[in-house]
C-alpha cells in the first residue's frame, strides 16, 4: 500500500517538472507557483507517506531534525527563493530553476517526514510536534501568499506573460500566483496539521494508576 503512494507521488512530481520545462520560457509567476505548490503540497507528502518508516526514511534516524526545525528550514527556502532577485535568476536560467525546485522537494520531504515520525510513533508529543510543524508552515505560507496577492505593485517582471494560454499583466500574474499559494500550499499544510491534531484530541485519556484516588 505504501508503495502505491510513493508511485503516485513520483508520477505527479515528474509531471510537474515536465510542466515546468514546457512552460519555462513564459516566465509566468503563476506557472512557477503551480509547480512549486504541486511539489511541496501534493507530491512531497505522498512520497513522504510512501517512505515513512522504511529504510529510506533517513529523517527518522536523525534526532536533530524535528518538525519545528524542518518548518523553519521550509520557511527559509520559500522566502529566499521568492525574493525578487532570486526569482529573476530562476526565470532567466533553467539550471537555477531546477536547483530551486530540487530544494523545494528536499525541504518538503524533510518537513513531511519529520511530521509523520510522530504519527508513526503514536505518541502524544509526536503528534503534537507534527501538528505544530505543519500549522506553522501553513501560517508562513499564508503570510507570503497574502503579501503577494495584496501587494500594490508587481514584484516580479514588467511585461505581460502567458500562463497556459492565459495572458496576464505582471500584477495579475503575481496576484494569481499568491492565490495559488493560499489555496493549495497553505490549505494543504493546515489540513495536515489539523489531521494530526484531531488524532491527539481523539485519543482516550490515560487510565489512572491502580490505587489512585
Amino acid at each position: 500500500m505504501r508503495h502505491r503512494w510513493l508511485l503516485i507521488g513520483s508520477i505527479i512530481l515528474l509531471a510537474l517538472w515536465l510542466l515546468l520545462l514546457l512552460d519555462f520560457a513564459s516566465g509566468s509567476f503563476t506557472g512557477h507557483m503551480l509547480v512549486h505548490m504541486g511539489v511541496v503540497a501534493v507530491a512531497a507528502p505522498l512520497i513522504a507517506f510512501g517512505i515513512a518508516g522504511t529504510r529510506y526514511d533517513v529523517i527518522a534516524r536523525t534526532r536533530w531534525i524535528t518538525p519545528l526545525s524542518a518548518s523553519l528550514l521550509e520557511l527559509v527556502l520559500v522566502w529566499i527563493w521568492h525574493a525578487p532577485v532570486m526569482r529573476r535568476a530562476s526565470d532567466a536560467f533553467f539550471w537555477v530553476s531546477a536547483l530551486e525546485q530540487a530544494s523545494f522537494l528536499a525541504g518538503g520531504l524533510v518537513l513531511w517526514l519529520a511530521c509523520l515520525c510522530g504519527l508513526k510513533a503514536g505518541t502524544l508529543a509526536g503528534r503534537l510536534g507534527g501538528a505544530v510543524g505543519l500549522v506553522l508552515t501553513s501560517i508562513h505560507m499564508t503570510l507570503l501568499g497574502v503579501l503577494l496577492t495584496m501587494s500594490p505593485r508587481p514584484l516580479y517582471g514588467e511585461d505581460f506573460v502567458t500562463c497556459f494560454g492565459l495572458t496576464l499583466s505582471p500584477g495579475q500574474d503575481q496576484q494569481l500566483g499568491g492565490i495559488v499559494m493560499l489555496l493549495v500550499g497553505a490549505a494543504a499544510y493546515l489540513a495536515g496539521g489539523v489531521a494530526l491534531l484531531a488524532g491527539v484530541l481523539g485519543r482516550d485519556p490515560p487510565e489512572p494508576a491502580k490505587g489512585a484516588l
